[in-house]
């Protein structure tokens, strides 16, 4: 039931979305979010939830897909499986004055042939748009995703082609809020609320070595972000901009009852130095803690694993506090917005009792190519950190997927905004966690040629109590390095091709366990006859892993046909 509610919220993305709001942030404008306000550099290209090219319109394309596949097991083994793949979709954009979004939703039924391929079937699929209540004033936004990966023994992820029967996990995740902007004389005022859910069906709980510590992978969380922000702007009626504000963050991580819970309220000075050039500054208090519970404990004093492969939470024990930080919060920086094709900021403070950085560069030279970079800093879990970066994806995109297994790879195509979530889909470790990283994209448009190029770096801190059974994990480091590249084009009038390429590199800070992952990919579609088009398709995957004595290395190839109505 809860994965067809956020199947729902998917297609709901589409048409009632709206601009990204990122929680747990803070600085001169209201924004909530982990990435420390990663957006707002790009914001002004887009607050009205269209392209910076002025695209207006409605797109729905629909279509259905038979196609057959085989997969060659090239390391360790040589099997070789083949399947019948049936498939239906839907691509939708909406782009308009007031609202604003796009879709892609895919359904998937595998048939398999053989001893060696089981039957399967697999929802798909991204989402994130708005909807104006009250034109300039009032909006709802909200995104949503399902996406389909392997889960490697070290508790990293892949999106790729790779199918390993039981290692196999489905992530959904999906927000919606609203948004209210609007002026009071001087006073310009941002509020903010916004509900997230994520839920990730997971193998079992993955053994790193015989009689080895099982990694506890995310079951589900539930997220509260509110942020309330009001501010004047310099020459209204000071030489310099004042503000004042406050938001509340809350994570609930159904694994071992984890709840993470962030207060904060602040004021900031905006000091303008030349008509593009300000600096800016804020100081206030923020109060932050993490929790969880112990789990539950045999004869032995071992923690006990459920059905479901995750450790049983004893819910008769007492929650213990595995964070708690409060006190004056600071931080001073600089806002570059030279024209609306070109935004820079950077941010330096103190914040979790330490140093804090995030800042965002967005360029767009035309209406052809667009750069964004983003770094960010924050505490969450895996839930509230995915929320995040769906809240940071553009509202007119197309979805990237794999040519294969019709999988969302983690990027979209896209001008506006960052456009990549495969750093935040690294690791599915259940423990909460201060993440901080950056992340670039670049996507470009030439004709009949479309380019984007991701990259990035994520760095997790978890953060546990000690004496429970997540005490190990307490200060470990896990980190994920990230790369990905799509080319999309047309051939003469009736054909078309995309290729593909990713890689990640991930380390495990408990066990000191690494994996590669590497892979590419090329597909090539013929016009036959209106909608009617046929398909072909090779893929190659590379996975090595700490947690395997061999190498798995496979290649697919697919052939079929496409219907678009």
């Amino acid at each position: 039931m809860k994965k067809h509610i956020l199947l729902s919220a998917c297609a709901l993305g589409a048409l009632s979305l709206s601009s990204p709001v990122l929680a747990q942030s803070w600085g001169d404008d209201v924004t909530g979010g982990s990435d420390g306000g990663s957006e707002s550099a790009s914001r002004d290209s887009r607050s009205s939830g269209g392209t910076s090219s002025g695209e207006r319109g409605v797109t729905i394309s629909p279509y259905i897909e038979v196609s057959q596949v085989g997969v060659m097991e090239l390391s360790p083994g040589d099997d070789t499986v083949t399947y019948t793949q049936v498939a239906a979709g839907v691509d939708a954009s909406v782009q308009g004055r007031n609202n604003g979004g796009s879709v892609s939703i895919r359904y998937e039924r595998n048939f398999g042939w053989g001893n060696n391929a089981s039957d399967s079937d697999t929802v798909s699929g991204v989402a994130r748009g708005y909807a104006s209540i009250v034109p300039q004033a009032v909006t709802v936004e909200a995104g949503a995703m399902a996406a389909r990966t392997t889960v490697d023994g070290t508790g990293s992820t892949t999106l790729s082609s790779l199918r390993q029967g039981d290692s196999e996990s489905n992530i959904y995740s999906a927000y919606v809020g609203p948004n209210v902007h609007t002026r009071l004389g001087s006073v310009e005022t941002n509020a903010n609320y916004r509900f997230g859910y994520t839920r990730v069906e997971s193998p079992d709980a993955i053994v790193t070595a015989p009689g080895g510590t099982p990694v506890d992978l995310f079951d589900e969380s539930t997220t509260h972000n509110a942020n309330v922000h009001f501010a004047t702007r310099p020459g209204e009626p000071l030489p310099v901009g004042l503000g004042v504000g406050g938001g509340y963050y809350q994570e609930d991580i159904n694994n071992l009852d984890q709840r993470v819970r962030d207060m904060y309220g602040r004021a900031d000075v905006t000091v303008p130095v030349s008509q593009s050039l300000s600096v800016v500054a804020g100081v206030g208090y923020e109060d932050v803690e993490v929790s969880n519970r112990d789990a539950v404990r045999d004869v032995n004093g071992d923690p006990v694993i459920g059905t479901d492969g995750r450790l049983v939470t004893d819910t008769t024990s007492a929650r213990q506090l595995s964070y708690d930080v409060s006190g004056l919060i600071w931080d001073v920086g600089v806002v570059w917005r030279p024209s609306s094709r070109t935004a820079f900021e950077a941010h330096v403070g103190k914040r979790y009792d330490s140093t804090t950085y995030y800042g965002s560069f967005a360029w767009a030279p035309n209406d052809r190519s667009a750069l964004n970079i983003s770094v960010y800093d924050g505490v969450s879990g895996f839930g509230g950190q995915l929320n995040n970066a769906l809240a940071g994806l553009p509202t007119n995109f197309t979805a990237n997927r794999n040519a294969i297994n019709g999988d969302v790879t983690g990027c979209v195509n896209s001008l506006e905004g960052g456009n990549c979530l495969n750093g935040v889909l690294g690791s599915i470790r259940s423990a909460t966690f201060r993440g901080r990283g950056v992340s670039a994209t670049y996507s470009r448009r030439a004709g009949n040629l479309a380019l984007t190029v991701g990259a990035g770096y994520d760095r997790r801190k978890f953060i546990a109590a000690a004496g429970t059974v997540l005490g190990a994990a307490d200060g470990a480091v896990d980190e994920t390095f990230w790369g990905a590249v799509n080319l999309d084009g047309k051939v003469g009038r009736r054909g078309s091709f995309s290729l593909g390429t990713y890689a990640n590199y991930f380390t495990n800070g408990v066990t000191d366990e690494s994996a590669l992952a590497v892979g590419s990919q090329a597909a090539y579609s013929h016009n036959i006859y209106r909608g009617l088009s046929a398909r072909a398709a090779v893929a190659y995957d590379f996975l090595d892993s700490d947690v395997s004595a061999e190498e798995i290395a496979a290649a697919s190839a697919l052939v079929g046909i496409r219907y678009d109505f």
